[in-house]
């Protein structure tokens, strides 16, 4: 496959998951009163965020030490944890709509900065992460190297504030 018709395929795939993120919490109204109980999924998506962040440590650190077999398990384990996330994340607004922050006073503007940050770059992680790995899978290195260096930051505070977030909304 060409590096256009990657990168076309990226885009659309990219924006194809944001837009359905984006209509099923702001489109619709949530699916109460299913049989499926959801109310564990907030903690498995802290957890998944947690551990991704962990394996993109990881793998930074053994790219440093030129352990290049290890960097790249740790993350394409870290994208399969991160998609695992997503779906695990859609489902649990499909069921139950969004949970609104209970704090006031000074935290409740650090919150919401700390959402609006975090959905932004999580929106732009998708072809960012996406156009990485397509990198090294086609041995593109340098230019793998000159994205990831923009990609892991992002991708790390993404999964981290997604955490924070996890633990301001229901655990503060």
């Amino acid at each position: 496959m060409s590096e256009r018709v990657a990168l076309s395929v990226i885009g659309i795939v990219s924006a194809a998951v944001v837009v359905g993120v984006a209509v099923l919490l702001l489109g619709r109204e949530p699916q109460f009163g299913g049989a499926l109980d959801v109310s564990a999924l907030p903690a498995l998506n802290a957890l998944l965020n947690a551990m991704s962040a962990a394996l993109l440590v990881t793998g930074y650190v053994f790219i440093r030490r030129r352990r290049v077999l290890a960097h790249l398990t740790c993350m394409l384990t870290a994208f399969g944890l991160s998609t695992l996330f997503l779906v695990s994340y859609v489902i649990y607004h499909y069921h139950a709509g969004s949970q609104p922050f209970p704090g006031q006073g000074w935290i409740r503007p650090v919150y919401f900065v700390l959402l609006l940050t975090h959905i932004v770059l999580a929106a732009a992680i998708v072809p960012l992460a996406l156009v990485t790995i397509w990198r090294a899978l086609t041995a593109q290195f340098g230019r793998h190297m000159t994205i990831a260096r923009w990609t892991l930051p992002l991708w790390l505070y993404v999964s981290v504030t997604g955490v924070v977030i996890y633990w301001m909304l229901y655990r503060l």
